[in-house]
């Protein structure tokens, strides 16, 4: 038996080597990756609960809004509040031709609408629509005047020569409604509230 200290003791293997930008780069990576992660969450949850930008697919709603503009839709509003009338609203199409339809919330529940001589009137008064494009040529075939049911809403498109709404498909539950329209954000030279 010797006497060198190296022969009693044995070594323990030596740690493997890693170097502080091997440290550094796993965990920037994994940090990275997080931080996507939750930003998707985030994304994901805003535009479920919050708001949702939508893609104008008709012209029912010219000169307010033209074929292919974008608008934000505050999509928890309706939870806060009753819709107006004078609300611009995205909704389902109720003949499922395109996913969504955005059309103008003209009467609400209990309000009688009728159209006569190209005017819409809620009851009894004929509505002064500045912001409309034409006339109510076509009453629809929905037998009018009609009272709006409870949760239903009345709604048309501004475009009222071509615009396929409440006269033909009738007064909509204010489940159908997916939110409250309330910017323009596409194309940025026609960026506005509404």
């Amino acid at each position: 038996m010797s006497d060198e200290p190296g022969d009693r003791y044995e070594r323990a293997p030596s740690p493997p080597t890693t170097t502080r930008e091997d440290i550094s780069f796993g965990r920037w990576l994994g940090e990275l990756l997080l931080l996507v992660a939750i930003a998707f969450v985030l994304a994901m949850g805003i535009r479920t609960f919050v708001v949702q930008p939508y893609i104008i697919p008709t012209g029912s709603m010219i000169p307010t809004i033209e074929i292919g503009e974008r608008v934000l839709a505050l999509k928890f509003i309706y939870r806060l509040e009753d819709p107006q009338p004078g609300d611009i609203v995205v909704l389902d199409d109720p003949t499922g031709t395109v996913p969504n339809i955005i059309k103008r919330v003209i009467a609400v529940e209990g309000q009688t609408v009728d159209v006569n001589d190209g005017s819409v009137y809620v009851d009894g008064v004929a509505l002064e629509e500045p912001y409309t494009y034409g006339a109510v040529t076509q009453p629809g075939d929905v037998p009018l005047p009609l009272e709006v049911p409870e949760d239903h809403v009345w709604v048309m498109g501004d475009n009222r020569e071509n615009s396929y709404d409440s006269r033909w498909f009738g007064p909509q539950p204010l489940s159908a409604l997916k939110g409250k329209a309330v910017y323009r954000m596409w194309p940025p030279s026609r960026w506005e509230a509404f």
